[in-house]
């Protein structure tokens, strides 16, 4: 499928890599978020009792001590703070700047594809190195999922590679912790919980243009802001579940974000990616569904979306094998209706390359139906 399909969600979630620009105006009042659950004293208590119990209206009337499973929550966070926030990384580019996460002890990093850009070179600010910026080279970006690897020219010594974490058991209500270099701010740290799992966003894309959809997103409500692409969101067994990449923004507050809504790519799909990457240059076994066409939306006689209209049909694509054909329009795939570029995307993030799926078109007014195995992107 090509980038015809990548189309703009009507609720457009907002890419978070930032701008320089923004630094000026919010850096006199920003402040290193830590996440923590309390203020007390983290002086450790001569000895805590068996059963830690919650915090009870009485205790914040009388301002008394947080209770030990306060302090335990408190102290989880400054534990996976300090093992894991040395692997986070802020990366600058002539356009702007993101995040990225440290992946191996080579001194290969994965971050956003949106992050690089068409960029080549980059600095890279390496929490072990006291903020001393190092170069960095492109190895490859895979724009269908918004992922990519830069190199260290040179490897510094202490590099810590983060520890991935299994997508199978991230489940909602997961306490996560979300770091990177929000507005700049470098070694930041916001905490939420994994609000749902299984996501397909649509992207927007550069300048107004299409944008990757993206399927199986983690959402969280852990703050997502720009310059947060590329870092990493976190469990409390101090393991990566997702790369945070976008915030949802919403129409009704002109485009503005909407509070608590972020999304991450997830682990398994950063691992898929990025091994190929290193391994190839590139990714060579995408596992995204395809019909091998390019398309785009047309609209019926009340002026609304109604399904989408072939362009072209690849040369032995998976729908030129069924019997597909320029000028048909696709109005359903695997039992979903389709009306725009948009929900053709998302379901083809939700299907497997291999897969047979029912095509419901229209050719010439008449509705046919094709059973189509899938190619693959």
């Amino acid at each position: 499928m090509d980038d015809s399909f990548r189309n703009r969600a009507p609720a457009a979630p907002r890419r978070t890599a930032a701008r320089r620009r923004a630094l000026l105006p919010l850096a006199a009042c920003a402040a290193l978020l830590t996440g923590a659950a309390g203020c007390s004293d983290p002086a450790p208590r001569a000895a805590a009792p068996a059963a830690p119990a919650a915090p009870t209206a009485s205790d914040a009337a009388t301002g008394a001590a947080p209770s030990s499973g306060v302090r335990q929550l408190e102290a989880d966070y400054r534990r996976v703070i300090e093992d894991v926030l040395p692997s986070v990384v802020q990366i600058n580019a002539r356009s702007g700047l993101g995040s990225g996460v440290v992946y191996d002890d080579k001194g290969h990093i994965v971050t956003n594809a949106h992050v690089v850009g068409e960029e080549k070179t980059f600095e890279v600010t390496v929490a072990t190195k006291g903020g001393d910026p190092m170069p960095a080279k492109l190895v490859a970006a895979y724009p269908e999922q918004d992922l990519a690897v830069v190199k260290l020219d040179k490897v510094p010594a202490g590099l810590r590679a983060a520890r991935l974490g299994d997508s199978a058991k991230v489940g909602v209500g997961q306490i996560v912790l979300a770091m990177g270099s929000p507005l700049g701010l470098s070694s930041s740290v916001t905490q939420g919980i994994v609000s749902a799992v299984g996501r397909t966003v649509t992207e927007p894309g550069q300048g107004g243009g299409p944008g990757a959809t993206i399927g199986n997103m983690v959402q969280t409500s852990a703050a997502i802001n720009p310059g947060n692409s590329g870092g990493a969101l976190v469990d409390l067994d101090g393991r990566v579940i997702g790369i945070p990449t976008l915030a949802a923004t919403d129409p009704g507050l002109g485009g503005s974000a909407a509070p608590g809504i972020g999304f991450a790519i997830p682990a398994s799909m950063v691992r898929t990616v990025a091994d190929q990457i290193i391994t190839s240059g590139r990714v060579t076994d995408s596992g995204r569904a395809a019909l091998g066409i390019s398309a785009r939306t047309v609209l019926g006689g009340d002026l609304r979306p109604a399904g989408v209209a072939v362009v072209a049909v690849q040369r032995d694509g998976a729908a030129a094998k069924a019997g597909i054909e320029a000028g048909d329009v696709l109005v359903g795939v695997a039992g979903k209706p389709v009306t725009t570029i948009t929900s053709l995307s998302e379901t083809l993030a939700s299907l497997r390359p291999g897969a047979k799926v029912k095509v419901a078109f229209e050719r010439d007014g008449a509705e046919k139906t094709a059973e189509v195995t899938l190619g693959e992107m």
